[in-house]
């Protein structure tokens, strides 16, 4: 009883290490990658050679076919991706993610410690954030083979046990049983990089006579197409109350492996000879590791090659498993990109962010014109409806905010990326300086402070009032025009307008008082007009400061 639980709690302690590892590795390197993930994700808009490509190198990048798979399926949501894109995103990631089978396959546990010790001196002693990230790259590095090892030694006593060797033998002799068992163990784990990881050392077992293999390779393979079935539960998972193609999406990876695992399982003992051939050779306890390691990059390769040509045909399968219903109006408080199972990829979730900072500043935009319109009509019903609209793109703001602090605050992004991140939360306080002034606008001149709702502005002050609107609405399209673009040019036919707002602010007081003076006005409407007028100066000061930002998107 004693040395089953060290084993199995030896089991336990080197997959927990080697999977703490495994995602200290990714977050490194994907800080470590930086903005070079954007060059990666841009290959996404290309053709579907071009998505599996993608997928494979973001999976290189993240060590994760999971995160990959969840970034396609919050892209996809969002709209920033087309069903048949991310569906070869998730076929290249299925390549990709056999890069970490591969790596463990190399012998290195003479030189674990020394990773461990170098990576650990680098990041502590690097003063640039690029040499620490390296580090600790190199550091995760260490401890995942350190994990490997650990579950390697705790293993070898059962290389030895009867009931473990004919349990064994019926997993070798049915193929479905040794499906089901990698499935399961994937539900559990939740990652079938570290499920082939102990597949791996598992097969490593010598058995009785000291050279073959407990398990052997054609007993491996089934176990190893039960972890590709069992990995794409995360995808499920990832979908849920997500848009209908991001569903779409998660069902294609399913369908992905499902029938690999179909097809793959009716030649096991030819796809295992062809797996001997291309290995190395040597004694199979040897050798048996690089082995599993090519047939999981061989099998994902394989139904990659099938199914890219058969795109259309899967997209159709999964629009007739998981059918469009009718369209809902998108309220306008609700972000339409943000995901927030992608704060751990700040790359990609960073892009979502851009797009929904788009879509606050075209909110903006569409209020300036909403307010001006209720100035020109003097109809209080629309009136209403903008102030009512003013608080729901307030929500959005505080909302996008919310997520970029739970970024930073997520601690994986690059220096890089935190710097743009700020610059999209003062981006972000600028378009919510806006619309709260908006808002106050347009409360001023329909309520005037709830005083004097007997009085009425005159025409000539409306007109005025209406005017200076119309310039503040040409300075904000030009400003965020100009955010959109990067044109720095018209930086200066920006401030030529606020200079311009300036004076038609001074004319505007002047032509008031005269009004006064002649009775067209009432003397009472004084304090609430000069009110409007501070809130406008306010606002073409804060388009000019919208024109100061300088984002790269």
């Amino acid at each position: 009883m004693k040395d089953t639980l060290q084993i199995l709690f030896g089991l336990l302690g080197g997959l927990a290490v080697f999977i703490f590892g495994m995602n200290m590795m990714s977050e490194c390197l994907q800080k470590a990658a930086g903005e070079k993930m954007k060059s990666i994700l841009a290959l996404l808009t290309k053709n579907p050679v071009m998505g599996v490509l993608a997928g494979a190198l973001t999976t290189a990048v993240l060590q994760s076919s999971s995160a990959t798979t969840v970034m396609a399926i919050g892209f996809v949501s969002a709209g920033l991706m087309s069903l048949p894109q991310s569906i070869s995103i998730i076929l290249g990631a299925n390549i990709g993610t056999t890069m970490t089978a591969q790596i463990i396959a190399f012998k290195i546990s003479d030189y674990i410690y020394l990773f461990i010790f170098l990576g650990f001196a680098v990041s502590y002693a690097a003063k640039s954030e690029k040499a620490r990230n390296i580090g600790q790259t190199v550091f995760a590095f260490g401890l995942l083979f350190l994990g490997i090892e650990t579950m390697g030694s705790v293993m070898k006593p059962l290389a030895g046990s009867p009931f473990f060797l004919n349990m064994i033998e019926r997993v070798g002799d049915i193929p479905v049983l040794g499906v089901l068992t990698g499935t399961f163990m994937t539900l559990v784990v939740q990652s079938s990089s570290a499920t082939i990881a102990v597949l791996q050392n598992f097969a490593q077992q010598a058995g009785p006579d000291g050279v073959t293999s407990i398990l052997g390779l054609a007993g491996a393979i089934p176990i190893l197409l039960g972890d590709n079935v069992g990995t794409t539960i995360t995808a499920l998972i990832a979908c849920i109350g997500q848009a209908k193609d991001a569903k779409r999406t998660a069902l294609a990876h399913c369908i992905f492996n499902l029938s690999g695992c179909l097809l793959f399982i009716w030649f096991i003992q030819p796809f295992a000879a062809l797996i001997r051939y291309i290995s190395p050779a040597g004694p199979e306890v040897a050798v048996i590791s690089r082995q599993i390691a090519n047939a999981h990059t061989l099998f994902n390769l394989i139904m990659t090659l099938i199914w890219t040509p058969l795109l259309p045909y899967m997209v159709k399968l999964v629009t007739g498993f998981i059918r469009d219903g009718k369209a809902v109006a998108k309220d306008i408080s609700v972000p339409m990109y943000l995901d927030s199972k992608l704060t751990a990829q700040p790359a990609a979730a960073l892009r979502l962010v851009e797009k929904e900072t788009i879509r606050c500043g075209v909110a903006a935009e569409e209020l300036l014109a909403d307010v001006t319109a209720s100035v020109r009509t003097e109809d209080k019903s629309l009136s209403g409806l903008t102030i009512q609209k003013a608080g729901q793109v307030r929500t959005l703001y505080e909302t996008v905010t919310e997520y970029v602090s739970d970024l930073l605050a997520a601690g994986s992004m690059s220096e890089e990326q935190a710097n743009e991140a700020a610059g999209i939360l003062y981006l972000l306080g600028d378009y919510d300086r806006i619309v709260l002034l908006c808002q106050e606008l347009l409360e001023m001149i329909v309520d005037k402070d709830n005083k004097y709702k007997s009085a009425k502005f005159s025409k000539e002050a409306r007109r005025d009032l209406e005017h200076s609107l119309e310039l503040v609405g040409e300075m904000y399209r030009e400003a965020f025009g100009m955010l959109r673009s990067g044109d720095r040019d018209k930086m200066k036919k920006i401030r030529k307008k606020k200079e311009k707002l300036l004076d038609v602010s001074l004319r505007m007081r002047k032509a008031h008082l005269e009004r006064v003076d002649k009775g067209k006005c009432s003397g009472k409407l004084t304090k609430p007009f000069y009110k409007v007028l501070n809130a406008l100066d306010r606002l073409s000061n804060s388009c000019a400061n919208l024109a100061d930002h300088e984002v790269e998107w």
